[in-house]
C-alpha cells in the first residue's frame, strides 16, 4: 500500500480547453497499469464549467461542497440537474455531458474516471 500525504501533489489550474472560468484541480490518485482509473478533486468558482466531454468507461462524481449543475448533450439532452453536497451523479459510458458551478456559490467534487476523458461537441448547458 502506498500512502500519499495531503498536499504532496500540487494543485493545478483547469486547462482552458477543458474548462471555462476558474477551476482548480487537485490530483488524488492514478492507478498503476493495467488499471485505467484516476481521481481528482475539482473546485469550480461560481459559474465555471467543464467543456462537453465523455468518459468512455464511465465516471463517478461525489459532490463535496456547494451547488452545481450537470447536463447531457443531444440526442440525450435533459434539463440541467442540480447537484449539492452529498450528491453522487454517475456518468454513463460514452454519454457526453458537462458540469457547472452555480452562479452564486462554489461547487466542488471528487471524481473517479475510468479510462480517458474525451472532448465532445455539444450545445450550451
Amino acid at each position: 500500500m502506498e500512502i500519499t500525504r495531503a498536499g504532496s501533489k500540487p494543485s493545478g489550474k483547469g486547462p482552458a480547453d477543458w474548462f471555462t472560468g476558474t477551476v482548480r484541480i487537485d490530483p488524488l490518485f492514478t492507478a498503476p497499469a493495467p488499471a485505467r482509473v484516476g481521481g481528482a478533486a475539482v473546485t469550480f468558482e461560481p459559474g465555471a464549467r467543464t467543456a462537453w466531454h465523455t468518459h468512455p468507461l464511465g465516471q463517478t462524481l461525489i459532490v463535496t461542497a456547494g451547488v452545481g449543475w450537470r447536463g447531457r448533450a443531444a440526442p440525450l439532452r435533459k434539463s440541467a440537474q442540480a447537484m449539492w453536497s452529498g450528491s453522487r451523479p454517475e456518468k454513463s459510458t460514452g454519454t457526453a455531458g458537462r458540469q457547472k458551478g452555480a452562479p452564486e456559490c462554489q461547487f466542488a467534487g471528487s471524481g473517479r474516471s475510468f479510462a480517458s476523458t474525451l472532448p465532445s461537441a455539444g450545445g450550451k448547458l
